[in-house]
Parts: structure tokens; sequence; C-alpha cells
């Protein structure tokens, strides 16, 4: 029998290719649990970790010290610390021991950190010095007691046409080097990008990873940004959804909307209580790391900026779920 000319397209697609171009509707399911396709009859009553992703007092100009004690006093679970701070203070001679106990003594987590190593590029020299550099965000991370790193599209942020496959390879190449080192690391939706904007194409990229620890690092704003559904996230598992960057956004067009403009949760215009709805509905409790970089915010003193910052967390949560 003639094939019909549908079937004849179908032919020719390859199998990962076929992945790929599904990959809007399947989204993020190879990254699912069984608790993604079934809603929960009952939320869950475990508790998120509230987390300072410390880009949020980044204007105050503090130390890497002071930023952990200023999580810690605002009565913050969990600090996400940027690279940007960390390498000075070592290369200055602080020690990576004194800093674990610092953080230890506060009683925090460090659950996510924010590394900006160029690992998905398509030149193989600056691909190669980018796992290099990831390496060794990794061990640093590692030392600190922390358990994930941030894996952004650096580097492929200016020119579409990323070969998503190969970007899922490149994942699992940092996957496995995340299993050498005890750290995960998490693609990361930017937004502005070129690449990986949306949340279906990040999720594609962790699936054809192929890697059991493939995961997404998604953000309110950046799904805003890009212009991604946020039903999408409906998609995605607790092993695919392990921590979000929270804010919130004032009624800006997407197109003209920046960082800057994020503001505190339960200021703008996100459709949070969908977010807390979809957590609920498929049994995710990622970790809430409040990321901002607000200018206003930067002006006030830190420690209340954070703790202002954690209040409206908290009090969005209590809202919605």
């Amino acid at each position: 029998m003639k094939p019909t000319p549908q079937e004849s397209d179908l032919s020719t697609l390859g199998r990962r290719d076929l992945l790929l171009s599904a990959g809007a509707i399947v989204g993020g399911l190879a990254c699912a649990t069984a608790p993604s396709l079934l809603a929960q009859k009952k939320p869950s009553t475990k508790p998120f970790t509230y987390c300072l992703n410390t880009s949020t007092i980044r204007g105050q100009e503090l130390t890497i010290e002071e930023e952990i004690d200023v999580a810690a006093k605002a009565g913050y679970d969990a600090i996400e610390p940027w690279f940007r701070k960390i390498n000075p203070y070592i290369e200055k001679g602080g020690s990576l021991k004194d800093l674990r106990k610092r953080i230890d003594d506060h009683g925090l987590q460090v659950p996510s950190s924010i590394g900006f190593a160029k690992w998905i590029v398509d030149d193989d020299k600056v691909r190669a010095a980018g796992l290099e550099e990831a390496k060794r965000d990794m061990d640093t991370i590692a030392q600190l007691g922390g358990t994930r790193l941030a894996a952004p599209p650096v580097g492929a942020t200016k020119e579409a046409g990323l070969d998503l496959h190969r970007a899922g390879e490149r994942y699992r190449a940092l996957l496995e080097l995340g299993d050498k080192m005890g750290i995960v690391p998490q693609v990361e939706v930017w937004g502005f990008s070129k690449n990986l904007y949306r949340l279906c194409d990040s999720a594609s990229v962790a699936i054809a990873a192929d890697h059991p620890k493939a995961c997404v690092l998604s953000d309110v704003y950046h799904l805003y940004k890009g212009g991604s559904a946020f039903e999408g996230l409906r998609q995605l598992g607790p092993q695919c959804l392990q921590v979000i960057h929270m804010n919130d956004y004032p009624n800006i067009p997407r197109e003209k909307i920046g960082d800057a403009d994020r503001v505190f949760t339960g200021d703008g215009i996100a459709p949070l209580g969908q977010v807390f709805d979809i957590f609920s509905a498929i049994g995710a409790h990622p970790v809430l790391s409040l990321e901002l970089f607000n200018r206003d915010y930067w002006k006030m003193d830190a420690y209340k900026c954070a703790k202002m910052g954690l209040d409206k967390l908290k009090a969005s949560v209590a809202k919605y779920t």
C-alpha cells in the first residue's frame, strides 16, 4: 500500500528529530514522575524551603560573609550565592572551610548556586574551558555543602539557532561531570536569550540529555519575559522542578520589561495562584529562591530588603496554598 503524504513525512524524521518537534507538547514529560500526570486529590502539607538568591541584595555591595548573615537574620532557610561574590573571597585568601562553618552555624542550606560557565556553546575550545570552570564551581559549592548549580545558556544568548539536540548532549556532559563532583547542574530558562528563552526549549534539552538527574531551573519573570505559557510547568514533575526563582513583575510588555523591573511577590501581576496550583497538582515542592535585581530595593538596608522579600513570599504562599 502506498504511504500517505503524512506517513511519508513522518518516515523522514529521525527518532530524535521527532522528539524535538514534539517538545512543546511533551515538554517535561520525560522529566516528570507519576504525580505530574494525575492531580493529587489532596495538596501536600510539606513546607516550602525559602531561599535568598543574593542578587536581591547585590546592590548593597556586601561581602559573601555578610550576605550569609543577612539571609540567616532575615529568617531564610537557605541561600543561593553567586560565584561572582564567592570567587573574590577565595582570591583574597578566604577559607571555604570557614565559610561552610558560617553557613552551618546559621542553619542554612545551599540548594543552588549561580555560575556562568559556557558549557553550551558551539566552539569546542570555549566549551572545554567552560566545563573546567563548571568543575571548579562544583568543587567550590560542594565544599560549602551545596547541592546544585545553575546552568544558563551563557555564550549562546545573542544568536538564535542553537541545535537543541547538541545542547542536550552537552548538558549530559555537564551532568556526568556533576555526578563526579556531587553537584546537579540545572538547565536554566533565560527569557532574554535567543536560545533557551522558552520553558519548552529548556525542557527539550533536559529530555535530550537522557540522564536521570536532568532538571530545569525556571523563573517566574523569565517565563513571562520569554513568552512561555505558565501551564507548561504542569508538564514538569518534582524531579524536574527542584528549584524555582520567585519574583513578580509589573504590567510592562514583555518585549520592554527588564531584570530591574522585578518586584516582590504579590506586588505585581504574575499568575502566582496558577503557579502554586500547579505545584500542588503535580506534587512538586521546589525550593523557592527569591531573585530580584530591583535598584530601588538595592537602596534599602540589606536586612530590611531581605526580610520584606521573605515576608511577601510567605504571604503569597499562604494566600495561594
